[in-house]
């Protein structure tokens, strides 16, 4: 589950974003419009928009059971934030070992979400089926209540940047559907997500897919001790822009561990950030290439963001740990 620019300064985190990002709010839009508007340029689909542009209070909507047994991130009774601290979290091996237990229960959850992304089944029971998974091995799903996200995944389709909220939209053949699974395993956080394909996806949409895969793939080779964490951004950009695709900057990768977010930011555009990796770092790296311009949207639930020109977005993400000869797919 990445992390919103904007919806941090609104938290008053300033110190800890270095970027200049302005979310815009939706336009009016019929479905009529939406459904024409979306053959051309970027293909056949269905463009996602908002029910209403009323607000939404997410807040007050009600959230999956989670026995009292199983242990919560200190977040998840008051709908807070994780609790930054200035300095980036270094992990012993004792802790690597929690880290990567989490990680693998996420990769295991994210699986039986590749398996319900069919056409006509809604976002909504995939949460619901998600969630009853993650439960069942003891673990918390870390969105719910992360600062009142009312579901334990997210679910995004389309031209849905990052964090929609489960529905009971049907997904419909061509969708391509972003599933974010986050687990709170005895005491660590493990993150991974993939964009799934719905049935038969035009040619347009398999690319975007593929070339987000490939961006999160070599952007994961080329760390290890010394790289400097600009290196990431600097590979995915220059794969996207190679490709014709756009990447996002009002999202970036985190630190994770104890925390669901914490230092270092990790961002995936072309920019001069300070820092180099170094083992014990864990951290997620998790593009998010769109079709045409990667200026977000935020919906009036004020968690979903969806691209200005209604072009496809896609993303990949793993958590991974920096060794001392190279690197540790945590979420492989």
């Amino acid at each position: 589950m990445g992390l919103s620019i904007q919806r941090l300064l609104s938290r008053g985190h300033h110190r800890l974003l270095h970027t200049s990002t302005s979310l815009a709010t939706p336009r009016r839009t019929t479905a009529a419009a939406a459904a024409s508007s979306s053959h051309q340029p970027w293909g056949k689909f269905q463009r996602i928009v908002p029910v209403s542009l009323q607000p939404v209070d997410t807040r007050a909507l009600p959230r999956r059971h989670v026995p009292p047994s199983i242990p919560k991130p200190p977040y998840a009774a008051e709908g807070v934030s994780s609790a930054w601290e200035p300095v980036i979290p270094y992990h012993s091996p004792e802790e690597m070992t929690k880290a990567r237990a989490a990680g693998q229960l996420a990769r295991t959850i994210l699986t039986k979400a590749q398996h319900l992304c069919h056409p006509g089944v809604t976002t909504d029971h995939i949460d619901q089926i998600l969630h009853e998974a993650i439960v069942a091995e003891g673990a918390y799903p870390s969105p719910m209540n992360y600062m009142g996200f009312p579901k334990s995944v997210c679910t995004s389709v389309n031209n849905i940047i990052a964090h929609g909220i489960p529905d009971d939209r049907p997904l419909m053949d061509g969708d391509i559907i972003n599933v974010d699974v986050t687990v709170f395993f005895d005491g660590f956080h493990g993150d991974t997500s993939a964009t799934f394909l719905v049935g038969d996806v035009d040619q347009q949409g398999r690319d975007l897919v593929a070339c987000t895969k490939e961006a999160l793939d070599k952007a994961i080779a080329i760390c290890g001790p010394d790289v400097p964490l600009t290196e990431i951004g600097r590979v995915i950009s220059e794969l996207a822009a190679k490709n014709g695709y756009s990447v996002s900057d009002e999202l970036s990768g985190h630190g994770i561990g104890r925390e669901f977010h914490c230092h270092p930011l990790i961002y995936h555009h072309i920019n001069n950030e300070d820092g180099v990796m170094t083992p014990g770092m864990i951290f997620t790296i998790e593009p998010i290439l769109c079709q045409g311009l990667a200026m977000g949207v935020m919906w009036p639930d004020e968690w979903t963001i969806s691209t200005v020109d209604g072009g496809r977005s896609a993303q990949f993400e793993h958590t991974i740990a920096i060794t001392d000869d190279g690197v540790e797919i945590l979420t492989g």
